[in-house]
């Protein structure tokens, strides 16, 4: 399975998904990273390993339409089967949601459906949880849809919230859970264990 990651950060998902290949447990290969921001360090990581390393930006482009087919064209140079959003802060043009339905994958920091929405990305997903007294947070691998985080969800793991958890210390917990079920979503797409419909999508 061709995986195309898209990132917007550091690259430590993409990293855990690199991690798992080598490993043997994850039987695909990544062909594209993608960012929207020049001086990623996932930019960095997919050029140390010889792998595509693309920067896009909505910015480039004179509107939506010439920046979703740019995306489009870079996806399908690159055989592209599956998309994996890790730490990607950009909504995917719709053109390109439509296109690669049930293909488009992302890792959100919390238990979806609560904590999820516009706006709600890194530390601000931690801070709500904590503000909101909640005893579980989590990570949530789910499907890409035309909505923020509404997608069907394909596969989550919960952690405790502690008293003295801060945002920081939360956010430490949480990626480690990200870190495990990430690759693990994936190998169940490369091996054709998902079954999907509207609403939800499960493992077998």
């Amino acid at each position: 399975m061709n995986i195309g990651v898209f990132a917007s950060g550091r690259g430590s998902n993409f990293q855990a998904i690199l991690n798992a290949i080598q490993a043997g447990l994850l039987p695909a290969r990544v062909v594209l990273v993608l960012s929207n921001k020049g001086d990623a360090g996932a930019l960095e990581i997919a050029r140390a390993l010889s792998l595509a390393a693309v920067h896009l930006s909505q910015k480039q482009f004179p509107d939506e339409g010439s920046f979703a087919a740019a995306m489009l064209h870079v996806l399908k140079e690159h055989n592209v089967q599956i998309v994996a959003l890790a730490g990607y802060l950009k909504k995917i043009p719709l053109s390109v949601v439509r296109e690669y339905r049930n293909r488009i994958l992302n890792i959100h920091p919390a238990l979806l459906p609560s904590f999820g929405g516009a706006g709600m990305y890194g530390h601000y997903v931690h801070e709500a949880v904590i503000a909101s007294g909640a005893k579980l947070s989590g990570a949530t691998v789910h499907l890409v849809d035309e909505e923020y985080d509404r997608g069907p969800i394909v596969l989550q793991k919960a952690v405790a919230v502690e008293a003295l958890d801060t945002p920081e210390t939360l956010a430490e917990k949480v990626l480690k859970i990200e870190h495990e079920i990430y690759p693990l979503a994936l190998k169940a797409f490369a091996e054709n264990r998902v079954t999907i419909n509207e609403r939800s999508a499960w493992i077998h």
